[in-house]
């Protein structure tokens, strides 16, 4: 277990929480699916309308990093893996409340330490983190387009 401690940025309008933070980061994958379901729901990702089944695909992941305030889950981060060639990073949020602190850039630091072994790093990212995932390497392969199929409607 790592802590950190942050400071509010001055933008940060958030009333409730102090100045100073100190945010826990945990390698656990049992997690409340009510902390799961309010973390995915704080960004707007449609999966957290499935929380048992996040709760589930959360245990199977080979390794999941999260971020605790006290004991509200704000960040989490998961890797799937093949052990040698390839390490898939599914998910990685930040609650909406604790963005631009810090917090996922010290998660996907610590998720990229642990597969510095593994020769292909692979992770699907929105048009808007695309400049944040460009900080730690990851860049769009030429020639290759994300395809899905998925029953989430």
């Amino acid at each position: 277990m790592n802590a950190i401690t942050l400071s509010d940025t001055p933008n940060q309008k958030q009333q409730h929480r102090s100045n100073i933070m100190t945010i826990m980061f945990k390698e656990i994958k049992d997690i409340d699916k009510q902390a799961i379901q309010e973390l995915f729901h704080s960004v707007d990702w449609k999966s957290g309308d499935f929380p048992e089944d996040l709760r589930q695909a959360i245990n199977n992941s080979h390794t999941v990093i999260t971020a605790w305030d006290d004991t509200k889950l704000v960040g989490l981060i998961n890797a799937l893996s093949d052990g040698v060639m390839t390490v898939y990073f599914h998910y990685m949020l930040v609650h909406k409340e604790y963005q631009s602190l810090g917090i996922g850039k010290s998660m996907m630091e610590k998720m990229l330490s642990r597969f510095s072994n593994i020769k292909t790093k692979v992770l699907i990212s929105y048009d808007s983190a695309e400049k944040f995932y460009g900080i730690f390497g990851f860049k769009p392969e030429e020639g290759t387009k994300a395809m899905f199929i998925s029953d989430m409607v």
